[in-house]
C-alpha cells in the first residue's frame, strides 16, 4: 500500500513514495496571525532581542567611531597618510570600493531577477538582502570620495552649468562610475522601501505602543490593503524589478571598465565585465548567508529561512565560484596563448612575485574552499557553511587586492615599486564594517527583516494564504 508524502503545506498527498516532496517554503503550522507575530514582534520589540544583537551593535558602533577618527585624520593631513605611491596610485580605497559594490549585488539579484523568474525561495531572504545592498553601497561610496583627496569638490563630477564651462570627462570610466553607482543606490532604496509599505501597514495596525503605531503609520503612506492599493503596488514593484535587473549586470561591468579600458597588461581584457559580475554575485551570496545563518539562529526563524533557502543560496555560491575560477584559468591561459611578453611576465610576477602569496590565497579561498559545497550535508551544516562564507569573503577581497596591487612592476625595472598599507588604510577599511553592521543591526531592530505579506502568500489556502500564487510571484 502506497503511503502519501508530506507536501509543502504540511498535508499528506497521494503521490507515490518515489516522488520527492515539494520543497518547504515555510515550515511549521503557521497561520496569517502567527506569521505576523513571529516576524513583526521582532521589529516592534515585543519579542526581546538576543544578547548577540547588543554585542554586534556595540562592536559595529565602536568600529564606526574608528572610521570617523580615520576620516578626520585623512582630511587633516591628506591622502599621503595612505600607502599609495608611484606606481601604486590605487590602493586600499579602490580595492574596498569594488569589494563593497560586489557585496551589494546579491540583494538586487534576489529581489529583482528571482522575482521576475518566479522563484519562491527569494521571499525569506530578499528583505535583509536588499538592506544589505543599501548599506554596502553606502560603504562603497565613501572610498572614491576620499580617494579624490578633496571630497568637498565631489560635485565637480556631475554635469551642471557653471561659469568655468567645465564638464566631466565622459570618456573616462571613473565618470561612468558616478552615474552607475548613484543610479544603483537610488533604485535599490526605492525598491526596498516600496516592498516595505504593506508591512508597515501591518505593523501600524498591530504595534503595541502609540509611538510605534504613529511611526509605522507615517511610513506606510496611508496603506489600507485595498484591491486598488494592491494593484498599484504590484505594478510599481514589477516595474522597479524590471529596472533593477539590468543594473545587476551594468553596475559592476562599468566598475570593471576602470581596469578593462586601460592598456595595462592583465587589465586590458574583455573578460573583465562578466568576470566582475559573477564575482560580485559570488561574494554577495556569501554575505547573505553570513548574515542569514546567525539571524536564523538568534531569532528562531527556522520556519521561515528553511534548509531549502540555505541549500539554494549555497548552490548559487558554488556555481558562481566555479565560474570565477574559470576566469582565473582564462587569465593564465591567455597570458600564455597570446605570446605577449608583457602579459606573460606580468602573470609570472602575479603568481610568483613578491605578492604571489596573495594570489594563492585567493585561489584557496575562492576555488578550493567552496568545493565542500558539493556535498549536501555540508551545505546544510550551518557551521561549515558559515566558515566557507567567511573564507569566500576574504578571498574575494584578495581578488581585488591582486588585481590592483600586484601590478607594482612596470615595463622597466626602474619603475618597479612596492606597496604596503598603513594603519590608516586598515582603520578606514575596518571602520566601514562598523558602519555596515551598525545600520544593519538597527534595521533588524526596527524593520521587518522578512516580508510579512509575501510570507503570508506562501501559506496554504487552507490557512488563508495563496499557496505561493500572487500577481508578483506568479505560479510556483
Amino acid at each position: 500500500m502506497a503511503t502519501g508524502v508530506l507536501a509543502h503545506d504540511g498535508h499528506h498527498s497521494s503521490a507515490p513514495p518515489h516522488v520527492e516532496p515539494l520543497p518547504v517554503a515555510i515550515g511549521g503550522q503557521h497561520s496569517m496571525g502567527s506569521v505576523c507575530d513571529a516576524i513583526g514582534d521582532i521589529a516592534t520589540c515585543v519579542k526581546p532581542h538576543p544578547k548577540n544583537w547588543y554585542i554586534v551593535f556595540g562592536i559595529g558602533f565602536t568600529l564606526a567611531a574608528g572610521f570617523l577618527v580615520a576620516v578626520t585624520y585623512l582630511l587633516t593631513y591628506g591622502t599621503g597618510v595612505w600607502g599609495i605611491n608611484v606606481p601604486t596610485a590605487w590602493g586600499f580605497a579602490i580595492i574596498n570600493f569594488v569589494w563593497w559594490i560586489g557585496i551589494g549585488h546579491a540583494g538586487t539579484l534576489i529581489s529583482a531577477i528571482l522575482l521576475l523568474l518566479h522563484q519562491r525561495w527569494r521571499t525569506s531572504i530578499n528583505r535583509f538582502a536588499e538592506a544589505m545592498t543599501i548599506f554596502a553601497v553606502m560603504c562603497a561610496g565613501v572610498f572614491p570620495l576620499l580617494h579624490m583627496g578633496r571630497p568637498w569638490l565631489a560635485y565637480w563630477l556631475f554635469p551642471f552649468p557653471n561659469n568655468f564651462a567645465m564638464y566631466p570627462q565622459f570618456r573616462s570610466p571613473l565618470a561612468w562610475d558616478v552615474f552607475a553607482v548613484t543610479t544603483y543606490g537610488t533604485v535599490s532604496v526605492i525598491f526596498w522601501y516600496v516592498g516595505l509599505i504593506p508591512d508597515f501597514g501591518v505593523l501600524r495596525d498591530s504595534a503595541p505602543t502609540k509611538i510605534q503605531r504613529w511611526a509605522y503609520g507615517m511610513l506606510s503612506l496611508g496603506w489600507r490593503g485595498s484591491a486598488y492599493h494592491w494593484r498599484r503596488y504590484e505594478k510599481v514593484y514589477l516595474i522597479l524589478a524590471g529596472i533593477s535587473t539590468p543594473l545587476v549586470f551594468s553596475v559592476h561591468s562599468i566598475v570593471s571598465f576602470d581596469f578593462a579600458v586601460s592598456i595595462v597588461p592583465l587589465w586590458h581584457a574583455t573578460i573583465f565585465p562578466p568576470f566582475f559580475v559573477i564575482g560580485a554575485i559570488f561574494s554577495g551570496f556569501a554575505m547573505v548567508l553570513f548574515l542569514a545563518l546567525p539571524l536564523r539562529k538568534w531569532y528562531g526563524l527556522e520556519d521561515f529561512i528553511t534548509d531549502w533557502h540555505i541549500d539554494n543560496c549555497a548552490k548559487v555560491m558554488l556555481g558562481t565560484g566555479m565560474l570565477v575560477s574559470y576566469g582565473y584559468f582564462c587569465e593564465v591561459w591567455m597570458a600564455w596563448y597570446s605570446h605577449s611578453l608583457y602579459e606573460a611576465d606580468t602573470t609570472w610576477q602575479r603568481l610568483f612575485g613578491p605578492y604571489g602569496w596573495s594570489y594563492w590565497t585567493l585561489i584557496f579561498c575562492n576555488f578550493i574552499a567552496p568545493q565542500v559545497l558539493w556535498y549536501r550535508p555540508w551545505r546544510l551544516n550551518p557551521y561549515i557553511l558559515f566558515v566557507v562564507c567567511v573564507i569566500v569573503l576574504i578571498g574575494m577581497w584578495f581578488e581585488r587586492y591582486v588585481i590592483v596591487i600586484t601590478l607594482t612592476r612596470e615595463y622597466m625595472p626602474s619603475m618597479w615599486g612596492r606597496y604596503a598599507p598603513t594603519v590608516w588604510d586598515w582603520l578606514l577599511y575596518i571602520g566601514t564594517f562598523g558602519i555596515f553592521f551598525t545600520f544593519f543591526m538597527l534595521f533588524v531592530r526596527y524593520v521587518p527583516m522578512i516580508s510579512i505579506t509575501e510570507m503570508r502568500e506562501l501559506l496554504p489556502k487552507s490557512a488563508g494564504g495563496q499557496d505561493g500564487h500572487s500577481i508578483a510571484e506568479g505560479p510556483p
